[in-house]
């Protein structure tokens, strides 16, 4: 069956892939790994999962000054996720993807959704991330 959920775009584009959903938060300092793109904080549910290509789907970041370099890094080694879909979005955050989008022509879509959309997002599911449409739309 497939769902559209309404979202809100703050790095807009078009991505799919598989999702990769947490309820926890995600610290990209210190908690990915940008030469592999795993999430490498052994207290995270995820641990050892591989976000690259992914539709990485979490509550909001847990965040430093370093996020965007990490994203940086993950798009410029080719590890970085296809998409962010966040119930929260933070300026740091948002920082990675669109400096990624200037030094390296790479589109990483963020969109927001409301935590009655979020609940539908399950590991395992494709999700296309459609920020021009505000749409996250998810199938098995």
């Amino acid at each position: 069956m497939v769902a559209a959920i309404a979202c809100k775009s703050h790095v807009s584009g078009k991505r799919s892939g598989k999702l990769l959903t947490t309820a926890q938060t995600v610290s990209f300092w210190g908690g990915v790994d940008p030469a592999k793109g795993i999430i490498n904080d052994p207290r995270h549910e995820l641990f050892e999962e591989s976000i690259v290509g992914k539709v990485l789907a979490f509550p909001y970041g847990k965040g430093s000054t370093g996020t965007p370099m990490v994203i940086l890094e993950l798009v410029r080694v080719k590890k970085a996720p296809a998409a962010l879909v966040l119930m929260e979005a933070d300026p740091l955050l948002l920082s990675g993807p669109i400096i990624a989008r200037h030094f390296y022509g790479e589109i990483i879509p963020v969109v927001t959704v409301k935590s009655e959309g979020f609940q539908l997002l399950k590991t395992g599911l494709h999700a296309v991330v459609d920020g021009f449409k505000g749409e996250v739309t998810i199938n098995p």
